[in-house]
């Protein structure tokens, strides 16, 4: 994960560009400012992260960030990339890390900004690539000889290419001088070829490999099966470009596995797609047909992951539980462009409001996100992570139509995140959504990744500016009968005022229903005494927000509206007012009889 570090309120705008354009990267900042993590020492802050492995994007000067990171300099082969880019965005500089992917940061980040990024790095500059980090679709399996042949090259000398397929201009190589007396040679091969000094070997992605297996199949079996059949068909793990299966297979843990092992994305096809491989099948199956609607699973994948002008080259390998099939494409495989992923659905909870109040794996998958569904008001409130997505805006009330509809979008294989208020599971969107998996109307939403996003619940806000109201047991009630019937609610007020809890009240009214917290009033003041604390936190974490503090005899339920939260203290709450005049509320969970 890049991180992004600001040396003050000035440059996060530049910060917030440059992080749109890279995918789950941090900004971090000093003490005050709206980041994802502050510091109080740059420096030293900067000196942690590089010694952690994390690339690091500077927005200061290129001097501040070598002094830091001096003391860690060792190995260049294991820098982590060190980026610093000018406050104005003027210039992009990687300082470390070149081979390790500052320069392809810097080119992207130079994208972004519209600059030419000054790469210095002498094999990037005069070949236009770094040998031991190929282009996109291509793999170097080991990149120990390039500094050597970087140096040949560099000094004028030529290397003989190994390129039977003639993919020497995809791999960026067209500019290479070539000498086929050379002693030095780079092959291009989708074979496990054995390491051979003068050698480079690149893999082009060219690989699809079709994998089937049983529900539930440990992961270790697919992935010893895989590797014993590439092994046995003299094939480079690192030349696959994807997994592919059928898409009944979209949730299977095993697939996945594989796929992760090899460190390729899983992609998925509809029994339709792959029937119209058929004729192209080295082992078609009737049994196979019977069971999911086509032919076959592992080689009508592969087939249809490298397209008409691709070829079988491993036919179906069945093990127990298990089988796979390998197909080769012309060129490099572009996963995006085979099948479909399996689609994400990450329920989101936001906070109450300010950015400072989000997590950072909701910021994380924020910004991974291709489609945001939600209530435009809080849609409203992530603007500013939103801006590469498409939004799917929808009125209040409309909870499980947003649901639907973000299980539809993640079906088609899209990464969606579904965005609410406070906590995703605390009165929200949570629960819902997975009554909705329980029950599918599409059986493709029951195979959708399902991710919950943690926020800060609005009773935790209150709490927070209130000091320590929940210190000792509590509970959380909903005032809202349109999905809970009044009794229920009832026997729930009372339960929890016989239990001496604290409670927070969420949904205490609405322009219709105002009745029922002057009913828990009621309820509370049979059961604790007049002088209990009530808080009142409206608009937490915005501009407007507003926290009173009153006691429940006082407690005016009128003023108390929709974007309220109601706090009530047990009977062993107590306000606390400091010399400063700031009332607190405190709820003791019993630490002076400990000490006494």
């Amino acid at each position: 994960m890049t991180t992004i570090v600001v040396l003050g309120r000035r440059s996060l705008p530049l910060a917030r560009q440059i992080a749109a354009a890279l995918v789950g990267a941090e900004i971090h900042g000093p003490a005050g400012l709206a980041v994802d993590a502050s510091f109080a020492r740059a420096t030293e802050h900067l000196l942690g992260l590089f010694r952690q492995g994390r690339p690091i994007v500077l927005l200061g000067a290129a001097g501040i960030a070598i002094r830091a990171v001096a003391p860690a300099l060792a190995d260049k082969t294991e820098e982590p990339p060190v980026l610093a880019v000018a406050e104005d965005g003027s210039s992009v500089v990687p300082l470390l890390g070149g081979h390790r992917g500052a320069n392809r940061l810097a080119r992207q980040i130079g994208a972004a900004l519209g600059v030419q990024p000054a790469i210095t790095t002498a094999g990037d500059l005069r070949l236009g690539l770094a040998l031991d980090e190929p282009p996109t679709g291509f793999a170097c399996p080991d990149p120990a000889p390039a500094k050597a042949l970087t140096a040949h090259l560099l000094e004028g000398g030529g290397v003989r290419l190994d390129d039977p397929a003639g993919l020497a201009p995809a791999a960026g190589l067209a500019s290479v001088a070539v000498d086929p007396a050379s002693r030095w040679t780079i092959r291009l091969t989708e074979q496990a070829v054995p390491a051979q000094p003068g050698q480079l070997v690149w893999h082009p992605r060219r690989l699809v490999l079709g994998v089937g297996c049983e529900r539930n199949a440990p992961a270790g079996l697919l992935i010893d099966h895989v590797a014993a059949c590439l092994a046995r068909a003299g094939l480079a793990p690192e030349a696959v470009a994807c997994v592919a299966s059928i898409d009944l297979k979209a949730d299977e843990p095993a697939v996945h596995a594989l796929a992760d092992h090899l460190g390729v994305p899983a992609r998925f096809f509809t029994a339709a797609e792959l029937r119209e491989q058929t004729p192209r099948l080295a082992t078609p199956s009737e049994l196979v047909f019977r069971e999911v609607g086509c032919h076959g699973v592992a080689e009508g994948a592969a087939l249809a992951g490298v397209g008409p002008e691709g070829r079988l080259l491993m036919a179906k390998q069945a093990g127990p539980r298990v089988t796979c099939a390998a197909a080769l494409a012309p060129l490099p495989v572009d996963p995006e462009a085979v099948g479909r992923a399996r689609g994400r659905l990450a329920v989101l909870g936001v906070g109450p409001g300010q950015p400072a109040w989000r997590t950072r794996e909701v910021e994380a998958l924020l910004a991974s996100a291709s489609d945001v569904v939600g209530y435009r008001l809080y849609l409203d409130l992530v603007a500013d992570r939103i801006g590469h997505c498409r939004r799917h805006d929808f009125d209040l009330g409309e909870e499980e139509a947003r649901c639907r509809h973000a299980l539809a979008l993640a079906a088609e294989g899209r990464d969606v995140a579904l965005v609410c208020s406070g906590d995703a599971g605390i009165f929200a969107m949570a629960s819902p959504l997975v009554e909705l998996m329980e029950r599918p109307d599409d059986p493709a939403w029951a195979r959708v990744e399902l991710v919950v996003g943690p926020g800060i619940s609005a009773m935790q806000a209150a709490a927070a500016r209130l000091g320590a109201p929940l210190g000792h047991d509590f509970c959380a009630i909903s005032l809202s009968d349109l999905l809970t019937p009044r009794p229920e609610i009832e026997r729930r007020l009372q339960a929890a005022a016989q239990g001496d809890f604290v409670i927070a009240f969420y949904n205490p009214v609405s322009r219709r229903r105002r009745d029922l917290l002057p009913l828990a009033q009621a309820i509370l003041l049979e059961a604790r005494p007049a002088d209990t604390p009530v808080a009142i936190a409206r608009s937490l974490g915005r501009p407007e927000e507003e926290v009173t503090v009153t006691t429940l005899a006082a407690l005016d339920p009128e003023a108390v509206d929709m974007l309220s939260l109601v706090l009530v203290g047990s009977s062993n709450s107590r306000a606390v007012t400091l010399p400063s005049g700031r009332t607190l509320v405190l709820t003791p969970r019993g630490y002076h009889r400990k000490s006494a």
